[in-house]
């Protein structure tokens, strides 16, 4: 089992954290780069700073491991590429520095699929990472090693990346929370981009309150990135804990539940009785559109995607993976007239959950269809990615938050999630939402156990 002692100590904590990484990497294969002398350092520095009756901030001595292609000054950053395999940077992305003024301990860098483009989080750095309930599985992707450590007990806190997907499903697959924020709420400034119209920052945790709160560290405007906005945070440390009653909730009729597995569906159900019981209303919705968002939003992403590599797709060699090079270069068959039918095609659909908003709070579905299927699975990576990422992409091109929880476990022993999405900018409902629901359940306080 994972250890759950709760550390007295920031160095205690980082201590616990780098013994649980020793004990688990090895059978899951997440961490990229392991600073542990320089966070045991910073550990000590924090205690230091406690004993004079100081903090440095909301995240004071709180160890934590961030996506390998989010930027971290003078610590190795491969973008999970053979072709940045050797890269460090020189400045800390704005979200890296944020939490370091926050007093955060930046433990290392942790797995990702190559290039953020897919959900087998396998690359030619580290290789294939593995899901700590079951490691024939995948741990989800794009951020399954952020989802897995979590999982694993490596570090509390870890920052993952969503373009389509990517740390709601290894929040899902992994059994842990994670936060897709609005686009535009968290700086993307440092970060290894996929799709600049998709792509966010977000925070993975055990539990809601911990995402919450590094969440609002993560959040407020950059002038560096040109898709940042100036929308005001507010406390949500406080709001969080206000209860659900009166919150509407939208069960749609069409899309989210079509192909879902039969125990995910039923954990999901049993999700909806809990918070209908805290005074929530169930309301039956259709969601226009739903059905063809993931192919508009597919069209955008690997044409941007194309766009950032450009180069390396021109003259492709040894240092790509054969799976990932495959689906990106699905990417180079769209046209501009396609990517203008798609723009439009998320403005009806950014329209169309405007109408869905006017009568619900927020939008409940399961975050995958299945639990994590295996690594060897016969399927291409664009075919594994899409089946999973069925409910996620429509909300990400809507442009809405989203939170995944966890709500159950299959029969094989594999861990079930809840998505919750709201109108952009309210992330502040998707926490109290999120918060009610774990205040009643015990899912994200279940723990794998080393193989045998």
């Amino acid at each position: 089992m994972v250890q759950v002692n709760i550390p007295t100590t920031s160095e205690a904590a980082v201590k616990q954290c780098i013994e649980n990484i020793e004990r688990w990497n090895p059978y899951i294969n997440a961490i990229v780069t392991l600073d542990a002398e320089a966070a045991m350092e910073a550990a000590r520095r924090a205690d230091a700073l406690t004993q004079s009756g100081r903090a440095s901030g909301l995240l004071h001595g709180v160890p934590i491991l961030v996506k390998d292609n989010i930027d971290t000054a003078g610590l190795r950053t491969t973008y999970a590429s053979g072709f940045f395999k050797d890269h460090v940077p020189d400045q800390d992305a704005t979200v890296v520095r944020r939490l370091r003024e926050a007093g955060a301990i930046i433990l290392g860098k942790v797995t990702l699929h190559e290039f953020a483009f897919g959900v087998r989080s396998n690359n030619p750095v580290i290789g294939q990472c593995r899901n700590p309930w079951n490691p024939a599985r995948i741990p989800g992707g794009s951020s399954g090693g952020s989802g897995a450590a979590i999982a694993a007990g490596m570090a509390p806190l870890a920052l993952g990346t969503d373009t389509g997907g990517s740390v709601r499903v290894p929040a899902s697959l992994n059994g842990v929370c994670g936060l897709r924020p609005t686009v535009g709420r968290v700086s993307n400034h440092g970060c290894m981009p996929v799709s600049a119209t998709h792509d966010t920052i977000g925070p993975l945790a055990r539990t809601v309150p911990e995402l919450a709160r590094l969440f609002s560290v993560m959040a407020g405007f950059d002038p560096h990135d040109h898709v940042s906005e100036r929308q005001e945070v507010g406390n949500l440390l406080v709001d969080m804990h206000a209860g659900i009653k009166g919150l509407r909730i939208g069960i749609p009729s069409n899309h989210y539940f079509d192909g879902v597995d039969s125990e995910v569906a039923y954990a999901v159900q049993e999700a909806m009785r809990v918070l209908e019981s805290l005074g929530a209303l169930m309301v039956p919705i259709t969601v226009d559109g739903a059905q063809t968002a993931h192919a508009y939003a597919t069209t955008m992403i690997y044409s941007d995607a194309c766009a950032v590599h450009e180069e390396r797709l021109a003259q492709p060699d040894e240092r790509w993976l054969p799976a990932t090079l495959e689906r990106m270069q699905m990417g180079l068959q769209y046209t501009g007239r396609d990517y203008a039918r798609a723009l439009r095609a998320r403005e009806a659909w950014c329209r169309s959950l405007e109408d869905v908003f006017s009568s619900v709070d927020v939008i409940l579905s399961p975050t995958s269809p299945t639990v994590a299927p295996p690594i060897e699975d016969g399927r291409s990576l664009f075919e594994a990615t899409r089946a999973v990422t069925q409910n996620t992409y429509a909300g990400a091109f809507g442009k809405l938050p989203g939170l995944s929880v966890p709500c159950g476990f299959s029969s094989d022993g594999m861990p079930i999630g809840l998505m919750l999405e709201a109108a952009p900018w309210r992330e502040a409902t998707l926490f109290r939402a999120g918060v009610a629901y774990q205040n009643q359940t015990d899912w994200h306080l279940r723990q794998p156990a080393l193989p045998a």
